[in-house]
């Protein structure tokens, strides 16, 4: 069999889930032929999809070292550095690649989140602009530099840039995908955003029979979940109270679609806790659809929707009979094939049923249950000399102009009060002076703002509540992790309640923490709120104090109660697909 017969088999085994063959074909043949460059760079591709990622890195950058000439190469050991958090050398490599080839396209894609993984987003957003300049009609292009002015804070500019490239590339799911997420995030009406994501179906292809298993409607059930984020990431978090809490009889499968990540505990927890789980991170869309098909499963969880852990042009032929899209998107996912999504009446009232897709389950009294960090330090309170500290630890394409009026409004309430901003755009330059025109223009001058950009790791984020008395919510996209955070470091946290889902999930965890008096009816209502809590300073010692324990007896973190909701909302879909085919 020839070189080049080898690695295309090799590259179709990976695609359809079997990387270890592909893996172990490929090493046979450097080992007979070990000058063989192509090989060895797809050697270090495939590693990277398995997340062996120094072996990866050392046969990339053998392959550079041997033909430094080779743009393709270089990109190639760029990518495996960028998935090794090693981004400043990734820019070195694309740069490198760039000036032997100027019309190397394929370097400006990845130069786009290479700049910006390294806190250069102009740096990437111009290298977007040239790259498009070559090939204005690439999706990629588009998507990568739009995703960029997304997390720059940017998103009136970046969803510019996603409806040009939809409009040219209307089928392309990918990208449909990526526009969708990032219009959760302005001030858009809402029927509008609504019939966006139902236009999604314009990219769905069906190319095999929806799949049917037993349609008995109380046996137990076979329960899969699709995720992108089973790891150390908020969506496990909070999947892992119905995961953990199962039916007696019903089984799990996890099909990850992310890079393995050894030594990640929430992933090791996941996986003990599964009665199977397959790494579906190599797999195309038709052998993931075929894998869950094999596997039998009655009820498939998605849990990533239009986000980028999600992989919902895999469902497009319904491999298993009933699909449920819950906690990871905040809306209507528009995708025919799922036909089911976990909401609360909070988050969704009945008008909600006309602006989705699927069919709602309620899961009252909230659609989410906190599962609180094992090792967060206990809560502190500021310097009691201080002034007040209001604080917002979301990202940067949340913090909207009406985000930050809602926040001036409370400022302007608290003399001498100042705002604390966490957030990991800000550390770019060109970002932070973007902010602080957005912040200065909506009525919060420079002067009143202290900005910390990173945290070392997870115990110096949450000793950053230490500094904040009062936590500000954003709008339309509330916090939903950074709510819950802040309400365990015994922060008080004001919101206001908006005209959808993305836009009440504060006000349903605040529900269900027991403190329906922080979510607000009004910007003045907004305002008041906060001026009550930071003018009762007695108040805030003792929420900072009794917070967390409130939360623990709350509905919020009862995991048990939670996960008999869970399930028997999907049984309740269950026994309505069983009904549909007898």
């Amino acid at each position: 069999m020839s070189s080049e017969t080898t690695l295309e088999r090799a590259m179709k085994d990976a695609d359809n889930g079997k990387l270890d063959a592909a893996l172990s074909s490929v090493r046979l043949l450097i080992k007979r032929k070990p000058q063989d460059l192509d090989a060895v760079q797809i050697f270090g591709m495939l590693l990277m999809k398995a997340g062996e990622m120094a072996q990866a890195i050392h046969h990339l950058g053998r392959a550079v070292a041997a033909a430094p000439n080779v743009t393709a190469y270089r990109n190639n050991y760029a990518n495996a550095l960028m998935n090794n958090g090693r981004a400043v050398e990734a820019v070195e490599q694309l740069r490198k690649a760039i000036e032997i080839d100027p019309n190397y396209s394929r370097g400006y894609l990845n130069m786009i989140l290479a700049c910006a993984a390294i806190g250069d987003s102009l740096g990437g957003i111009e290298a977007g602009r040239r790259g498009l300049v070559l090939r204005p009609d690439w999706p990629e292009l588009s998507r990568n530099l739009a995703s960029v002015l997304k997390d720059a804070g940017r998103v009136e500019e970046a969803i510019a840039e996603y409806q040009r490239a939809v409009a040219k590339a209307p089928k392309d799911a990918g990208l449909r995908s990526s526009s969708l997420f990032s219009m959760n995030y302005p001030d858009f009406p809402v029927e509008f955003v609504s019939q966006a994501h139902r236009d999604y179906a314009q990219c769905v292809r069906t190319c095999y029979t929806p799949a049917r298993t037993d349609p008995s409607p109380d046996r137990p059930l076979r329960i899969g979940v699709l995720s992108g984020d089973m790891r150390t990431h908020s969506v496990a978090y909070f999947a892992e109270p119905f995961m953990r809490n199962r039916p007696q009889g019903c089984t799990l499968t996890i099909f990850a679609t992310d890079v393995a990540r050894v030594g990640d505990d929430m992933r090791e927890g996941i996986r003990e806790m599964s009665d199977k789980w397959i790494h579906a991170f190599s797999m195309g869309d038709e052998a993931l659809d075929q894998t869950i098909r094999s596997n039998n499963i009655d009820v498939l969880i998605e849990l990533g929707g239009h986000t980028s852990g999600g992989q919902l042009t895999a469902l497009d032929s319904s491999p298993a009979p009933v699909i449920v899209s819950a906690i990871g998107y905040p809306n209507t996912t528009g995708h025919p094939a799922v036909g089911w999504r976990v909401v609360d009446s909070i988050t969704d009232g009945p008008e909600s049923d006309a602006l989705c897709t699927e069919r709602l389950l309620r899961i009252d009294p909230c659609f989410l249950c906190y599962s609180p960090p094992k090792n967060a330090p206990e809560p502190a309170m500021p310097a009691i000399d201080g002034p007040i500290i209001f604080g917002s630890f979301n990202l940067a394409a949340k913090i909207t102009p009406r985000s930050v009026a809602l926040w001036a409004g409370a400022l302007n309430a608290v003399p001498n009060s100042r705002l604390l901003l966490k957030c990991k755009a800000i550390a770019d330059p060109g970002s932070r002076e973007f902010f602080l025109e957005r912040l200065a223009s909506n009525g919060i001058p420079s002067e009143r703002v202290d900005i910390v950009a990173y945290t070392k790791g997870l115990q110096d984020h949450w000793n950053l509540y230490s500094r904040v008395h009062i936590a500000l919510d954003t709008t339309p996209y509330n916090g939903t992790t950074t709510t819950c955070e802040a309400l365990w470091m015994g922060v008080p946290l004001v919101t206001i309640e908006g005209d959808r889902h993305s836009a009440r999930v504060s006000k349903s965890i605040l529900y269900a923490a027991g403190h329906k008096e922080w979510v607000a009816n009004s910007p003045e209502d907004f305002a008041a709120i906060a001026s009550r809590l930071a003018t009762d300073r007695d108040r805030l010692q003792t929420l900072r104090f009794g917070l967390r324990s409130e939360m623990q007896a709350s509905v919020l973190c009862d995991q048990v109660a939670y996960a008999d909701r869970f399930h028997a909302a999907l049984r309740e879909a269950w026994r309505s697909w069983c009904a549909s085919v007898k």
